[in-house]
């Protein structure tokens, strides 16, 4: 028997990753599926701290309050892992129907998506990706 249906999305506070959210909690809510937001920490830290995973998660959760109507009735789990977010995320796709995430505006690896979190997803994820831009919040910055 198949798993619950799944929307994955990646967030780290960027207004690209919450328009990604936004997205994601659309999607969720149109294929009546769970939604995995999920924040990840570099393993470039030196390994897990667990106080640091506690703030980052309570972080999250007031994003995610603040992002997900109360009227969508919509479940949603909280992750934060640590590891890198292109492998992470990639990986989280695996159970996933839908991997949602945000494009830097710039990038110091010459991907006109921005970052080197989006190469990485959009090699290695299994399912459909979407990738999103907070088109409002850069044409505040130009």
């Amino acid at each position: 028997m198949p798993g619950p249906r799944c929307v994955v999305v990646g967030v780290d506070g960027s207004p690209n990753s919450i328009a990604a959210l936004r997205r994601a909690v659309t999607e969720a809510h149109r294929r009546n599926a769970v939604l995995d937001v999920i924040h990840v920490l570099g393993s470039h830290d030196g390994g897990p701290r667990p106080l640091r995973t506690v703030v980052e998660w309570l972080r999250l959760r007031r994003l995610a309050a603040r992002e997900i109507p109360r009227s969508r009735r919509l479940t949603a789990r909280l992750r934060v892992p640590v590891g890198d977010p292109g492998q992470v995320l990639a990986a989280a796709g695996r159970r996933a129907e839908l991997l949602v995430i945000g494009a830097r505006k710039h990038s110091e690896h010459g991907n006109p998506l921005g970052g080197a979190t989006v190469p990485v997803v959009l090699e290695r994820a299994a399912c459909e990706v979407v990738i999103c831009a907070d088109h409002a919040a850069s044409r505040q910055t130009a």
